[in-house]
């Protein structure tokens, strides 16, 4: 005679899914969700919370089908709060629990992410042509692979010494080594466009192919009647000798003078309509400035607009 085996009522089995996992008030708490559909959400691609969940349940333990108490729910949580918001809360608060390939997967998203940013901002100094991706990608490998070498110093292991370029000393090239930028590699936990940045910084600090930042195209517009006066504001002054000099130069002159002082090429200059206007390729780490010597010096008639992030060349 078959007997009949009563299982838990808070059980439910569930296969082939992703966990994300919150600890509050000494309890653990998972939602189980399908597979890539997690980081969708988080990311803003994903809206419908229907194709993120497996079920609308909170559980203490996913694998073992173990549904949370509501008792364990409102006093980790709060009484107020419902099923939905708590679930809510663990998504966003959450641990993501991946296995090794969908880490691995990715791991590689983050990583061509990261390459294509890159690729497009940085050109070769000289052609302003852009580097293809796997130049880039090689390029950064090599950096990744001799990155631990200029922290040698911080376990004895090595000198951390950097090699003295003209003028310097043996001291201030140590100090330009310890505190250039270093790459590492792609990790899942920041953004691929944080790590572009410092993607970027590394490889125009330590030059492992030619690069340079892509200009920026601008379109300066300036009242005419303002352009001759004398420049009032002082750019700020971040560095010594040389760069304290160039500084020290740029606060002479007119507004003109000035704002041109900012622009690498001048593409088309004209006067329309008692304001004149320049277009022109500007280096990305000026715009900040030129923007704010524009709206100070014409207490915000002038303007500055991107016609163009980055300006590149395509070619073989």
């Amino acid at each position: 005679m078959p007997v009949n085996i009563n299982q838990p009522s808070n059980q439910i089995k569930l296969t082939n899914v992703s966990l994300v996992r919150l600890k509050k008030g000494k309890k653990r708490f998972e939602v189980a969700c399908y597979k890539n559909k997690v980081l969708e959400w988080r990311s803003g691609v994903e809206t419908d919370l229907d194709n993120v969940l497996q079920i609308s349940s909170v559980f203490l333990n996913v694998s073992k089908g173990q549904t949370a108490p509501s008792q364990d729910l409102a006093k980790a949580f709060g009484s107020g709060k419902s099923v939905d918001d708590i679930i809510l809360e663990i998504l966003t608060k959450g641990e993501l629990q991946v296995g090794e390939k969908e880490r691995h997967a990715q791991l590689e998203r983050v990583h061509n992410e990261v390459i294509d940013i890159v690729a497009g901002k940085l050109v070769d100094p000289k052609s302003k042509r852009v580097y293809t991706t796997g130049m880039i990608d090689k390029a950064l490998d090599q950096l990744s692979s001799q990155g631990t070498q200029g922290h040698k110093h911080e376990d004895g292991k090595g000198s951390g010494t950097a090699t003295p370029t003209n003028g310097e000393t043996e001291e201030q090239g140590n100090k330009r080594g310890k505190e250039m930028p270093t790459w590492t590699g792609v990790v899942t936990t920041k953004s691929a466009k944080s790590q572009a940045l410092e993607a970027m910084k590394a490889l125009i600090a330590w030059q492992p192919i030619p690069v340079s930042r892509a200009r920026m195209r601008l379109r300066v517009t300036c009242p005419t009647n303002i352009l001759k006066q004398a420049a009032r504001s002082i750019p700020k002054k971040d560095g010594s000798g040389d760069a304290a000099e160039a500084d020290s130069e740029k606060t002479k002159g007119t507004v003109k003078d000035r704002i041109l002082s900012y622009v690498e090429e001048v593409e088309t200059q004209d006067e329309v309509g008692g304001d004149w206007e320049i277009v022109g390729f500007v280096e990305p780490g000026a715009f900040k400035g030129l923007g704010e010597f524009v709206g100070g010096e014409t207490k915000g008639r002038g303007r500055v607009e991107v016609l163009d992030m980055a300006v590149v060349h395509e070619g073989e």
